[in-house]
């Protein structure tokens, strides 16, 4: 993972899982607690130069600093959600986003909007949690509980009546402000050229469609998401 923020937020919450760490001289003062952890450890860490860090990083958006690090394993979805889940307001559920940068995007939204947890569906579009998701998070991945559905349609259906699950759909939903106020919602978001699949949507219990002006057919999903987020939470 690169980048100040996402290689900070990794440390902070699962320092255990870090396993090197490169950085340059201008990222010594962030570094030096990893650094003591390391060294605790007997794990490698170093200080290289810019054009190393980006040989190392196999990419020039580095950030300064890199870190490698244990996978992080993703539980199944709880079914029904337990009480933890349903404390905010919104639970992403992504389905095919195919996109790393969209998959960072929207754990970014979601954590700035007060989220605890996203799901990433087992559809085989659906972007993991690689480098480019990590660094565009800016460290939302690791604010968030992250949760696997393998059967996205049956885990929708399995929620239960405490939660209400919303397909984000470009046309034919109602507006945010239309949606029921009495529970959380899991707002369920397809892929990025083909949107939600019939069995995915048909097992929602409602769906939502942002208004636009009609100039451009629809928005981007991280976009989207994050505008519905914003809505949503704040509909009560």
């Amino acid at each position: 993972m690169c980048g100040r923020a996402a290689v900070l937020a990794a440390f902070a919450r699962r320092p255990g899982d870090i396993q090197r760490l490169f950085y340059t001289p201008a990222l010594r003062p962030e570094a030096g607690a990893i650094c003591a952890t390391l060294a605790r450890l007997r794990r490698p860490y170093r200080e290289v130069e810019t054009a190393e860090l980006a040989r190392i990083a196999g990419t020039p958006h580095h950030g300064g600093i890199v870190a490698i690090a244990a996978q992080r394993r993703l539980p199944p979805l709880p079914v029904p959600l337990p009480a933890a889940l349903r404390a905010a307001p919104v639970l992403p559920v992504l389905d095919g986003v195919g996109n790393p940068h969209n998959l960072g995007a929207i754990a970014r939204s979601a954590a700035f909007f007060g989220c605890i947890g996203m799901v990433l569906s087992g559809d085989p579009r659906q972007a993991g949690l690689g480098e480019a998701a990590f660094r565009t998070a800016e460290g939302g991945l690791e604010a968030l509980s992250l949760y696997t559905a393998a059967d996205l349609p049956a885990a929708l259906r399995g929620i239960g009546d405490a939660v209400l699950t919303v397909a984000a759909v470009a046309t034919g939903g109602v507006a945010p402000e239309a949606l029921p106020r009495d529970r959380p919602i899991a707002l369920v978001l397809g892929n990025e050229e083909q949107g939600l699949g019939a069995a995915t949507a048909g097992s929602c219990a409602a769906r939502v469609t942002l208004p636009g002006s009609g100039r451009v057919e629809s928005l981007n999903v991280s976009v989207a998401a994050a505008v519905l987020i914003h809505a949503l939470g704040r509909r009560g």
